[in-house]
């Protein structure tokens, strides 16, 4: 009988109720409706189709060249003709800061990614053109120097005088007014005598034009490393812009590159044909492939097609042929509708001729048209 309370005495107390929280557990949907969710937003092809759209908006050239940024430094200010680059900076379009370089009187190039990345645009595109670019402006006298050094001292050791080994950009040169600083130091008797700087007036005397282009193939190929002289800083803005628009096109034409055939655009308005998976555009799309040939009219087309509706019902049409002739002569007689009052045409031996091979033919040479 104890034993028997103490048992209804434990079933008459109740335990207060506990919950269990889990890291798991989260207040929207469950898990299985959040992927569904996720799937369907994911496959949704209106989405797909407005963010490709944004997403080849913001790689076109216009868009691309708001995102970039010219670093200038300031040592290049203080030359008189600073202010016809900044002008050309200003008037292009792209954004510029003034800050310190290193080596100094150098120009950066960098590029700012679009928030967010689309996920429909290779990670290669959005990266292109993303390496540090550089542009070190030279006085003469200092590229002169360099040049000097380098026909002295040429061999496997032999390092960029300008350039720092430990810098990560791909380096530019750029001198501004080399020609004339060339003609203006040709030796003479004044020249002669014994200068204040020994190393510099050796400079100026001692390097000839031929010397010059030596330097600038052997820093080519061997330094990999592109040297421009202008002359003046009028040119040397038009190739600062002219570079910067470059930079601003080279995503779109990356992103061109990696469609599966960059020279066709699908799109009616690249007056393409659409063909479905039920067939409907075919006929078209055939019509247009015919119509490609040299001197074939709309009505030579309309009768190939109208003979044979598919590329696939003329090739078994081919295979029914007995011989060879057969097959280069099967659309020759087809009839070419004419305008009333004219004499009946048909499409001939020419064309059927090139409408056969173009069909049956391994050989990437094989010229078609025998007449161009």
């Amino acid at each position: 009988m104890a034993k028997a309370r103490v048992s209804q005495r434990g079933r008459g107390r109740r335990r207060p109720s506990t919950w269990e929280i889990s890291d798991s557990d989260t207040e929207g949907p469950t898990g299985a409706e959040a992927d569904s969710e996720a799937a369907a937003s994911a496959w949704d092809p209106a989405e797909k189709r407005r963010a490709a759209a944004e997403a080849l908006r913001l790689l076109r050239p216009e868009q691309a060249l708001r995102r970039l940024v010219v670093r200038v430094d300031p040592a290049i200010l203080e030359d008189a003709g600073a202010d016809i680059l900044m002008e050309a900076l200003d008037s292009l379009g792209c954004e510029y800061h003034i800050d310190p370089q290193r080596p100094a009187r150098s120009l950066r190039w960098s590029r700012v990614k679009p928030e967010p990345c689309f996920h429909s645009v290779p990670p290669e595109v959005w990266a292109a053109g993303e390496q540090d670019l550089l542009l070190l402006l030279l006085e003469p006298e200092e590229f002169l120097q360099g040049v000097l050094q380098l026909t002295q001292i040429c061999g496997s050791t032999c390092s960029v005088p300008w350039i720092p080994p430990e810098s990560p950009a791909c380096p530019h040169l750029a001198v501004i007014g080399l020609d004339a600083y060339l003609w203006s130091r040709q030796p003479d008797a004044q020249e002669m005598q014994q200068p204040e700087n020994p190393g510099v007036a050796h400079a100026k005397v001692a390097v000839s034009w031929s010397e010059v282009e030596e330097a600038l193939v052997f820093l080519q190929l061997w330094a990999n490393l592109d040297v421009l002289l202008v002359a003046s800083w009028q040119e040397l803005s038009q190739h600062v812009c002219t570079f910067t628009k470059a930079l601003a096109q080279r995503p779109f034409k990356q992103f061109r590159e990696f469609q599966a055939f960059s020279f066709c655009t699908a799109g009616r308005w690249m007056a393409g044909e659409r063909v479905t998976r039920d067939g409907t555009g075919l006929r078209g799309a055939w019509w247009r492939q015919i119509r490609q040939f040299n001197r074939v009219s709309p009505a030579m087309a309309d009768a190939v097609v109208t003979a044979y509706p598919s590329p696939r019902l003329l090739q078994q049409a081919y295979v029914a042929c007995g011989t060879e002739q057969e097959r280069l002569a099967l659309l020759t007689d087809l009839p070419v509708k004419v305008d009333k009052g004219k004499r009946p045409r048909r499409v001939g031996p020419d064309l059927s001729r090139r409408i056969y091979l173009f069909l049956t033919s391994t050989d990437p040479d094989l010229l078609l048209d025998l007449s161009s």
